[in-house]
């Protein structure tokens, strides 16, 4: 009887471990359309990549850097201190931080009264973001 519970057990896990697909950066590619309002990519020698706003900070070479360093830009206190906390950006927890920034935060900083000046949610594909954004530079 142990047997005959086994097996469907295992052929279920193994039906679920096939759905789970990895990041998409393409996906993210085509859903910047999304982040554009407040944010544009432009490569360091001054390529734009993804014209947007000015809102946000410049989202080239992300990766490999750590929260609220981008030159030039005025960051909230909660993102600042959390690059200060020794946090460095990686597609795991960009993703993250872009599916919920203000939640993120708090976690990080271990602090409820924490907020991010991000208001957006990326709820959906956060992953493939993630993974668009680490093939722009940086130390992906």
């Amino acid at each position: 009887m142990h047997m005959k519970l086994t097996m469907p057990i295992a052929a279920a896990l193994s039906l679920f471990a096939g759905a789970v697909q990895a990041a998409d950066p393409a996906t993210g590619e085509s859903d910047f359309k999304r982040c554009r309002a407040c944010h544009a990519i432009t490569a360091d020698d001054g390529t734009v990549i993804q014209k947007g706003g000015m809102t946000g900070p410049n989202l080239y070479g992300l990766i490999g850097q750590a929260p609220g360093t981008v030159e030039g830009f005025s960051y909230g206190p909660s993102l600042v201190a959390a690059g200060e906390s020794g946090v460095v950006w990686d597609e795991e927890n960009l993703a993250e931080y872009i599916e919920d920034p203000n939640e993120w935060l708090q976690e990080v900083l271990d602090d409820p009264s924490a907020k991010s000046r991000m208001t957006y949610k990326h709820r959906k594909g956060s992953e493939d973001m993630a993974a668009y954004l680490a093939t722009l530079g940086g130390d992906s």
